[in-house]
């Protein structure tokens, strides 16, 4: 199946975490999306691997998510190696979305750091036509990325999710082993505590308030992003 929008995680929760208002958002609009999450999470020190996947499952389903995929590479060793990469371009010449979403550089946790790298490069490969899948080749013309743990530089786009947030706090609620959830016995991390439960809504209002609403989340490029008319011209049109 196709879609409008490919979001890739390193792990299931990655995008719900970085970018869960923009995916509700877009789905309601009846914008296609689908995720794929590059690894199931297995080192996860809180929870079962059937656990991780039910809950991503019903996380996708809280989103309004068309597809939801995993690439079945190891938690712990993503690297931007080729054995690696030539797992991602068929999701991408199978999905052959417009909008590519993936991690931003600069992470606190290695995968993320390395997903960022492997997604840029599997995409600029799944473009040449010398290397074979089964399918046609394919390029996604448009990468934007996004923050999990990470705090990168003033990005060039924050989306108001003022009006999605509550349905990206009901999908990450999904992640009952993983984040905070006082009737889930299992080791103290960091993503359990309450403190980053705080983090993911004080991080959402302060961009918010970067560009006047509520809510926001930021977007990252590496390339400079093409418009008709600058950004508040668009009654112009």
């Amino acid at each position: 199946m196709t879609v409008d929008v490919l979001a890739i995680g390193a792990h299931p929760d990655d995008v719900e975490i970085g970018i869960g208002g923009l995916i509700h958002k877009l789905a309601k609009q009846g914008v296609r999306v689908a995720i794929l999450d590059m690894t199931a999470g297995e080192l996860a020190s809180r929870g079962t691997l059937e656990e991780r996947g039910k809950e991503s499952t019903l996380a996708a389903e809280r989103l309004g998510v068309t597809q939801r995929e995993n690439a079945g590479l190891p938690d712990g060793k993503l690297s931007d190696a080729a054995d690696q990469r030539v797992r991602i371009i068929p999701f991408i010449r199978s999905f052959r979305p417009r909008l590519l979403l993936a991690p931003a550089a600069n992470d606190r946790h290695p995968d993320h750091e390395a997903a960022h790298h492997l997604v840029r490069a599997a995409n600029f490969l799944s473009g040449l036509t010398r290397i074979e899948t089964g399918r046609d080749p394919y390029r996604v013309p448009v990468i934007y990325y996004y923050q999990v743990h990470g705090h990168g530089e003033v990005p060039p786009f924050v989306v108001d999710i003022s009006e999605h947030y509550e349905a990206k706090l009901h999908a990450l609620r999904a992640y009952e082993s993983q984040l905070h959830n006082p009737d889930y016995e299992g080791p103290k991390t960091y993503v359990s505590s309450p403190e980053f439960w705080e983090f993911i809504q004080t991080r959402a209002a302060f961009w918010g308030n970067r560009i006047g609403v509520k809510y926001g989340e930021p977007l990252y490029a590496d390339l400079p992003v093409r418009v008709d008319l600058p950004l508040g011209l668009e009654d112009l049109r």
